[in-house]
């Protein structure tokens, strides 16, 4: 394998995945992991959209980068900073630097659509992007009329290139809607762009998805629960550049991950 990988070669690499023009795509990456890239990590999302085409659309998961925790042990915004914390404006606010240089490039592109939910903020590009994104959600923005519940409803598929196998957000969407007592819940306060300017502040109603959603689940299940799904020979694996990449259904993986969560918590084996 070459040391030197570009927009050319990642586009062979992703076609020799599997994936194809007109894809829906959520992609996760760990860039590093993708070796020596001539162009960066725009060259990467080039190639990604030289193969979805025109009728494609890639997504990434952006979250909100504030630089700080800002938010006390209830949720709310703390009284020393809230003069000092800026709205949350899709047009224009950055994705957290947690999730890597792939997410920032996306959700930075020229034609961006950002979604307007702050935590749970999705970006996509292409064909689709206003319609997976828009209206998002304020209150439980994993669950229904979420860009995750469209990139299901749409026949979307997860690319996780190098990236840990528990960093698949699409599995906050099951958590939602996995049909399980206890459940935990979390408010938290943000601060929202408005129309004409200024700053609406919302209290916002989540699953919690700081933690597993259920008391007693072990910490790295969504690891455990996309092995369990590959294991049965569902998706594809191969290398892009030099990461190892695995290309799943979201409508699969949402599904075997409701099952799993749900017997989990009925004390059945979930395997």
């Amino acid at each position: 394998m070459s040391d030197w990988h570009t927009r050319t070669s990642l586009a062979a690499d992703l076609r020799r995945l599997g994936v194809a023009g007109g894809d829906t795509v959520m992609v996760h990456a760990a860039f590093s992991a993708v070796g020596t890239v001539v162009g960066g990590p725009d060259a990467f999302v080039d190639a990604l959209l030289d193969v979805v085409g025109a009728g494609g659309t890639i997504l990434s998961y952006q979250d909100w980068e504030l630089g700080a925790d800002v938010w006390d042990d209830r949720g709310a915004v703390r009284a020393d900073l809230r003069e000092h914390v800026p709205p949350f404006d899709p047009a224009t606010s950055r994705a957290s630097r947690s999730h890597g240089i792939l997410a920032s490039t996306i959700g930075t592109r020229l034609g961006v659509r950002r979604s307007g939910n702050p935590g749970a903020c999705i970006a996509a590009l292409g064909a689709r992007a206003d319609e997976l994104t828009r209206d998002h959600p304020l209150d439980f923005g994993y669950g229904e009329g979420s860009p995750l519940a469209r990139l299901v409803d749409v026949g979307g598929r997860v690319l996780m290139v190098g990236a840990p196998l528990d960093t698949m957000t699409l599995l906050h969407h099951a958590e939602h809607l996995a049909d399980v007592p206890g459940k935990r819940r979390a408010r938290i306060e943000y601060p929202l762009a408005a129309d004409e300017g200024g700053t609406v502040w919302r209290w916002v109603e989540e699953f919690d998805t700081s933690d597993p959603v259920l008391d007693g689940l072990p910490e790295d299940f969504f690891r455990i629960i996309v092995k369990d799904y590959l294991v049965t020979g569902a998706g594809s694996i191969g290398a892009v550049g030099s990461a190892r990449t695995h290309l799943v259904d979201a409508a699969g993986m949402t599904a075997h991950a409701v099952r799993w969560i749900e017997r989990w918590a009925s004390g059945a084996n979930p395997s």
